[in-house]
Formats: C-alpha cells, structure tokens, sequence
C-alpha cells in the first residue's frame, strides 16, 4: 500500500479549517458560495458541443446534480460511482480498510478521492466517445473533429474536479456534504417549475409547465383528465413529503448516564432511517447508471440492457427497472396489466436496493453497533442498570441497529416507488431525498449552531 498512499497523498484538496469549530455565518458563508457557483457553472456550455444525446434525460440530471450539455455534465456521477465500487469491494473482503481508526478512513477517502479522478476520466471518455455528448456530426472524419473531442474531455474531467472539490468544501467548511446539497438544489428547482412555472409546456402549448397553473387553466376550459392528472400530481407529492418527514421525525432513544456523575445522562438518537439520504443516493445513482449506459450501449449498437425511444426504455432490463406512472394511467383509461407488473418490478428493485446499499452503509461508514459501543464508551457513557463493558453494550445496540437499517431502507424505498408510479411533479427518489437531506440538515444546524446564529433565525429554527 505504499506506493498508493504516495499517490493518495500528492492528491490536491481542500484543507480543512484550522478551528475546531466554525460559526454558523461562517458555515452558511461557503455553503451559499458553493450553491451559487453550481448553478453558475450548470449554465457554463460545452466549447466544441454539437450534439447533446443526453439533454432528454432530466431523471438523471437531476438524480445526479448535473446539467448535460455545460461544463457539469457529470455531476456527482464519478463520485457516488467510485463510492458504490469502494464499498463492494471492502464489503466483499476484496479491498480491506480499517474504518474503526483515524489512519483507516483517512486511507479510505484518499483512494475514494483516487477513484473519483478515475471515473471522471472514465466517464467523460464514455459521455464523448460514445456520442453522448459530440462535436457537430458534419465534422466526422476529419483531423478537427478528434480535437474536438479531446478538448470535450478535458471540460467534463475539470468540471468533475470542481465538483469533487466542491463538495470537499461544503463538507469541510459548510453544512452537510456538497452531494447532498447539489441533488436538494437540482430537485427544488425542478419541483419549483413544475409547480408553478405559468410558461408554456413545449409538448402542449396551450397548458402552463408548472402544475398548478396548469389545473386552473384545465379548470376553466373544462378538461376534467388534464385538471385530475395536474391535482394527482400536486396531492401526490405533498403526501409523500408529509410522509417523509414524519419518518424522518421517527426515532428510538436509548437512554444513557455517565458513570461516575448521578443523575447527569443524554438520550442517545437512533432514527427510523437509520442511514439517511445515502443508500438512497446510491441506488438512484445506480438506476441513473444503468438507462444512461444502456442508452449509450444502443448508439454504439450493443442494447445489452434494452432499446431506447427519444430517451426512454421500450424494452429489455432498462424498461423494467425504469418508473411507469399507474395513477396517470388509470386517468387517461390506458392501464394494462403489464403496467402493473412493470410498476411492481420497480418497486421491488429499489426496496431491495436500499437494503442492500444501508447494509454495506452501515458497516463502512463507522454506524454499526460495535462502532457506536465504542464511540459511547469513549464519552464515557453507559446504560443504566447495565455493567460497564463494550461488549454489553454492543448486544443492546444491535437490537435496535439492525432492524432499523432494514425497516428504514424498506421504507424509504417503498416512499420513494410509490411517488414514482403515482405521477409526483418530481421523480420519487429525488423528491424523498431532497426532504431527507432538508430534514437532517436542519436537525445538524438546530443542534450545533443555534446559540450563535442570528435572534430571528434562532426562533425560526424552533429555539427561544
């Protein structure tokens, strides 16, 4: 390991701050900063781009926190990808990291960090080689077309370095991670238009984008499918953000003392969703993968995963693990069987999926019982009525850990489904995702920041 510690370590990124704590301005500071320049550089185009295959896809843009076509067309792809392949292969004994001490992570984030240069590279290759995102077809052939080419590749490979190390920054300087924050960013803003934006849909000029407008004008010229599939997918995302916070409220506190002051003792937090926002994030980057590399298989013409029409899967294993709208089609009076089995395939695969990503989460990410044991036994913490020993405590955290990794992941899964297959103005996953990662973010502020933030932001953070 230690020519690739050599190599980790040469590795440019953001230092972390010298003080252990940094003030609620100061946090809030690099965080609009880091937001502001993700919407800037989303709107910065491609030198050299003519066509763009991939614009039709606003599910994985979104998923992805990129903008196909501008300098972050691989949002936080190359990151999560390079995440996943990192815990499959600790998971599976392949790659052996030591996560329970401080050299252990900090070799895990370097050659995390090493894998995410390697998938940009890889990625923004596969985006421009295999036609995703090309020079003007009428240059093909030519000595100017392969610089072009070149010089595409060397845009997405510097702006999947601004990502990465924006997200470093958020993570070390603002709140949260820069992942998180770019996926709450891209789906606010599409829930944001497809709510309320009074322009003209493209594919119906005669109905307004947002869906609201939309049913009002539906309203009025008496259009009772069009008005019940704008208030289906109004009613369908405010239920499904009133269930995702109350699972997010949900919660098992075990109750702790310390051992040498009576009378003195916290309650220590366990969460229905016991591993937040990531598997989450890992699964929805991993159906995002799999209809943007199927796509780009058809162009190269090997649909090893399924054909493709305008974007969308027609066949094959993309068409099965894509969502299908029931609720909409049952309006419209064009639901089929196979709709149903298609949605219950959907379904089915992101339960599974959270699963499986919370599992391999919690036993990379330090939240394992034996991890939180010894991290409650340094604070000098213990469990009335129970002797003073790690191991004891591990048995009863496991109680609680593991049912709640596998409950929570079902249940943000199934969230996260339903809103897809029941017309939501947002893709399911992101629309869960965005109030999961709202929801923590401001549990995180409320608990460290709320004696030194301004009176009013104090009061409206629920403080006194």
């Amino acid at each position: 390991m230690s020519l690739l510690d050599t190599i980790v370590e040469r590795i440019p990124e953001v230092a972390p701050p010298s003080q252990k704590r940094l003030s609620f301005k100061e946090k809030l500071k690099w965080t609009t900063i880091v937001l502001v320049l993700f919407f800037a550089l989303s709107l910065v185009p491609l030198f050299g781009l003519g066509a763009n295959a991939l614009q039709q896809f606003e599910f994985i843009s979104i998923i992805l926190g990129a903008s196909f076509g501008s300098i972050l067309s691989l949002g936080i792809g190359p990151l999560v990808t390079a995440s996943i392949v990192l815990q499959l292969l600790n998971g599976a004994g392949i790659l052996k990291f030591d996560l329970t001490t401080h050299e252990g992570k900090k070799r895990f984030q370097g050659v995390q960090q090493l894998a995410s240069i390697g998938f940009i590279i890889f990625e923004a290759g596969i985006y421009v080689f295999m036609g995703g995102l090309a020079p003007a077809p009428e240059l093909q052939g030519t000595g100017l077309y392969l610089q072009l080419q070149l010089l595409l590749i060397l845009q997405l490979f510097l702006g999947g370095l601004l990502v990465m190390w924006m997200d470093q920054l958020v993570s070390k300087w603002g709140f949260g991670s820069g992942i998180s924050l770019f996926i709450a960013a891209g789906v606010s803003q599409s829930i944001f238009i497809r709510a309320l934006s009074p322009l003209p849909s493209p594919t119906n000029p005669g109905i307004a984008t947002g869906a609201i407008p939309a049913l009002v004008q539906s309203l009025a010229a008496g259009d009772p499918q069009t008005a019940g599939l704008m208030l289906a997918g109004v009613v369908a995302t405010i239920v499904v953000f009133i269930v995702a916070v109350y699972l997010q409220a949900m919660k098992v506190e075990i109750p702790l003392s310390f051992g040498r002051v009576r009378g003195h003792g916290i309650r220590w937090p366990l969460h229905f969703v016991y591993t937040s926002n990531m598997p989450v994030i890992l699964v929805s980057a991993l159906l995002a993968n799999l209809q943007l590399w199927g796509n780009l298989l058809q162009r190269w013409g090997y649909p090893l995963l399924g054909t493709f029409v305008n974007g969308q899967a027609a066949s094959g294993i993309s068409l099965w693990l894509s969502p299908t709208n029931i609720v909409g089609s049952v309006i419209r009076g064009s639901v089929r069987f196979t709709d149903f089995l298609h949605a219950l395939s959907y379904v089915v695969f992101l339960i599974v999926g959270a699963v499986v990503f919370s599992w391999f989460w919690v036993q990379t990410s330090g939240m394992d019982a034996r991890s939180q044991a010894r991290q409650i036994m340094s604070s000098g913490l213990q469990i009335p009525g129970f002797r003073r020993d790690e191991r004891v405590l591990e048995r009863v955290l496991d109680r609680y850990i593991g049912p709640l990794t596998v409950m929570g992941a079902i249940a943000v899964g199934f969230l996260a489904a339903i809103a897809d297959v029941s017309g939501a103005l947002t893709h399911g996953t992101g629309l869960l995702l965005t109030v999961m990662i709202v929801y923590r973010l401001y549990e995180d502020i409320a608990r460290q920041h709320m004696m030194d933030m301004n009176p009013m932001m104090r009061k409206f953070m629920g403080g006194e």
